[in-house]
């Protein structure tokens, strides 16, 4: 029986992935190593099926030694690690938690993961490590791009991206690491753009919008996600890195519009706010390599976003 090690498995995609998981493998273990930060929700996973066989582990990555002592303790076969500080805005105002977490806890998993000798090790990065390119560029980042993230937080994934390659190149750790673009669906704590919109349409609360709103992001339902993991984790090469982005492209003011008409809400909700420091424009990118292994996304950004609203709506 495999052992797998989920990393922030009470967070919102790794929160997912742990269902997704249960529903998709027998004959493993799950582990779910999570120090419960304010976007930790264990409710995702009351319906597992395998709750024998599934473990939590309140344990921050951070804590070298209570990671340790668990690798030595349960031989972890595989670890797929998503546990992170990830909002923008939260980094701007204090980047510390981001450097702590994001590099020093990821340096951590991997120093134990290597004494322990897992079998794989999968980083869940971002596209936020290209950094962005102008509106109308025809740009698209390739998995050998530069990184040059603008902002602490994409500067602490870049940096953990940068160790987790380091181990493989250095000590032949057997990695692969997923870049994704925007995620969204049930679950997604209110600070992101979507369950803020969605939250404050329902209250007929202002909606704030970033400048002018007409920033680009590519959105992915988060159960496409889950399916492109699995798909690295079955079929993905060591030492490779795989993009994985929904090739829907929309601004930021048209998709509060599209929540607003779904909702039957009126457009005078929006209010535009003051933009984000060192806001990024667009991350344009090329996911034929994972296509090539056979992951496609099911769900187009209608039929996600009607999923992701009748949720909310059943929790409001």
């Amino acid at each position: 029986m495999k052992k797998i090690l989920v990393t922030g498995g009470a967070g919102f995609i790794g929160g997912h992935f742990i269902p997704f998981l249960d529903k998709h493998r027998e004959d493993i273990s799950i582990y779910n190593m999570d120090v419960l930060t304010y976007a930790g929700d264990l409710d995702k996973h009351k319906n597992i099926t395998k709750q024998n066989n599934y473990t939590f582990l309140p344990i921050n990555i951070t804590d070298h030694k209570s990671v340790h002592d668990v690798f030595a303790e349960e031989r972890f076969d595989i670890v797929i690690h998503f546990a992170a500080e990830t909002h923008v805005d939260r980094s701007i105002a204090s980047p510390s938690p981001f450097i702590s977490t994001n590099v020093m806890g990821t340096n951590v998993l991997l120093e134990a993961a290597y004494k322990y000798e897992v079998e794989k090790f999968i980083y869940i990065s971002t596209d936020e490590v290209y950094g962005d390119v102008a509106f109308d560029s025809s740009e698209l980042f390739i998995e050998t791009s530069p990184l040059h993230p603008n902002n602490p937080y994409s500067a602490s994934k870049a940096s953990a991206d940068l160790l987790v390659q380091a181990f493989y190149h250095t000590y032949g750790l057997p990695v692969s690491i997923i870049r994704c673009t925007n995620n969204y669906g049930p679950y997604q704590h209110r600070e992101k753009l979507i369950p803020t919109t969605i939250l404050s349409a329902l209250r007929d609360e202002p909606i704030p919008v970033y400048g002018t709103g007409h920033h680009l992001r590519d959105w992915l339902y988060v159960e496409d996600h889950c399916q492109a993991i699995m798909t690295v984790l079955d079929q993905g090469e060591n030492g490779e890195i795989y993009n994985v982005s929904a090739n829907q492209e929309k601004h930021n003011l048209d998709v509060v519009q599209n929540i607003l008409g779904l909702l039957d809400k009126p457009s005078d909700l929006i209010t535009f706010v003051a933009d984000r420091f060192g806001h990024d424009k667009r991350y344009p990118v090329d996911s034929s390599k994972i296509r090539q292994l056979g992951w496609k996304p099911r769900y187009d950004f209608v039929t996600g976003l009607n999923k992701t609203l009748a949720w909310y709506r059943s929790q409001f």
